[in-house]
């Protein structure tokens, strides 16, 4: 007789790791054509191995919060150091108009729109609105890599206004998120009211202060170690000479940890490290180096996140998603967020065509499950917490579908218009 062989769950679980880590590296170039991205494919995959009868562990943000928390914390910093470093355009205020638009004007619009949403539909109180709101409030277009930059270049203008605008918005918005989360903490803790003194201590202290540490911590860090990293008067200490791309992680955590000691807000730290480190030596090679290394880290981190979003759905993790928790995912992405954005980009940077794509893809993505898991964590929301991760998680899938499935095309057609565009710029320069 042949011995009964059993898969244990150790080993359904590496095998899994091996298959996904696998794909994420194959996947982007087998898809580079299809209206499908890669997070939908690791979804679908959590979704589908999570139906068999594999024993695989149970996925469970809720009872895992501090699991959830901190992976996805880490994916967030990951892709945000991704991000600083491949941004080609020099920071200013004029060439980063768009990005101030949508910050400054379509993210508070936007959060006020669907905490409104929250509380008219659900009947929830403010904060549990409010922290529904905020939680979607970052945008993440590492979840339709085609709408992001690419690698660092030469080039400044090697950057279309749509995948810039979303890049950098994604690039400040993780951090600039977290004080309309903690008004939702701060709010459920005075049971509901706006009076008290707790408005003032967070308008000084979460914004301003927080915000404020964030920004000069990571650009102090940032240019120290670019001063180091290429210019160090020791040979052994510069580091760009011998290409070690994972030095990234070291200024990576380095600028989050010691930000976070300060009490700042680390997500805004660790991007302005990178755009701090990036503008050093804007032209030297080693920013690929650590770009393509960060960009390798990201995309396992996404593809085990993605899967385990799936895995949740899977073992009924919609269970308390209601029409009309359901509702707020869907006016989110087809009327609150397009509208908003649109309005705020008027006579802005860009063609219409271009400030219409930007204002459609308002990606959500890992950034919303880590703030509805510290938000959770510091108590008030118990008797919600199964619901909003519901309406945030149906929120986030509604994203990776639509927009997954719109990335490819839409940008296939403004690379096309931006092409015929310069091309007739040139004939009429050779002409005149």
């Amino acid at each position: 007789m042949r011995p009964h062989v059993s898969i244990t769950t150790v080993g359904a679980v590496y095998g899994c790791l091996g298959i996904g880590a696998f794909l994420a590296a194959a996947l982007p170039r087998l898809l580079s054509r299809l209206p499908v991205s890669v997070p939908m494919v690791f979804l679908a995959a959590g979704v589908l191995l999570y139906l068999t009868p594999l024993p695989l562990p149970e996925i469970d943000p809720v009872a895992d919060r501090l699991w959830t928390q901190h992976l996805t914390e880490l994916c967030v910093i990951t892709s945000l150091m991704g991000a600083g470093l491949a941004i080609n355009r020099p920071f200013g205020w004029r060439s980063w108009a768009a990005t101030w638009r949508l910050l400054g004007v379509a993210m508070p619009l936007t959060i006020g729109a669907t905490a409104f949403a929250a509380w008219w539909l659900l009947g929830w109180p403010a904060s549990a609105a409010l922290l529904v709101a905020a939680a979607l409030a970052p945008t993440d277009p590492v979840l339709a890599s085609e709408v992001r930059v690419g690698e660092p270049s030469d080039d400044e203008e090697d950057e279309d206004e749509v995948r810039f605008a979303l890049t950098s918005e994604a690039g400040l918005n993780d951090g600039l998120a977290f004080p309309f989360v903690l008004a939702a903490v701060a709010l459920a803790a005075a049971g509901e009211s706006w009076t008290g003194g707790w408005l003032t201590h967070w308008a000084w202290s979460d914004v301003l202060v927080r915000i404020g540490v964030g920004v000069a911590a990571g650009t102090a860090i940032g240019l120290l170690l670019g001063r180091v990293l290429f210019r160090a008067r020791a040979k052994s200490l510069r580091l760009a000479e011998h290409g070690e791309g994972f030095v990234a992680l070291a200024a990576m955590f380095l600028s989050y940890g010691v930000t976070e000691a300060l009490h700042g807000y680390g997500f805004l730290a660790v991007f302005a490290t990178a755009c701090a480190l990036r503008r050093s030596e804007r032209d030297h090679g080693y920013n690929k180096v650590m770009h393509g290394f960060v960009e390798q880290v990201e995309r396992l981190l996404m593809a085990l996140l993605l899967f385990a979003v799936g895995a949740f759905v899977a073992s009924g993790g919609l269970a308390a998603l209601t029409w009309r928790g359901a509702a707020i995912g869907v006016l989110l992405h087809i009327l609150i967020r397009p509208a908003i954005g649109w309005l705020a980009q008027l006579r802005g940077p860009g063609l219409p065509t271009e400030r219409a794509a930007t204002a459609f893809f308002g990606i959500r993505g890992i950034g919303s499950f880590f703030y509805l898991a510290y938000a959770v964590g510091e108590g008030g929301f118990g008797s919600y917490e199964r619901e909003m991760w519901a309406v945030v998680v149906f929120a986030v899938l509604i994203s990776v579908v639509v927009h997954g499935v719109a990335a490819t095309p839409v940008t296939a057609y403004l690379d096309r218009r931006a092409a015929k565009a310069a091309a007739g710029k040139e004939a009429g320069e050779e002409a005149s």
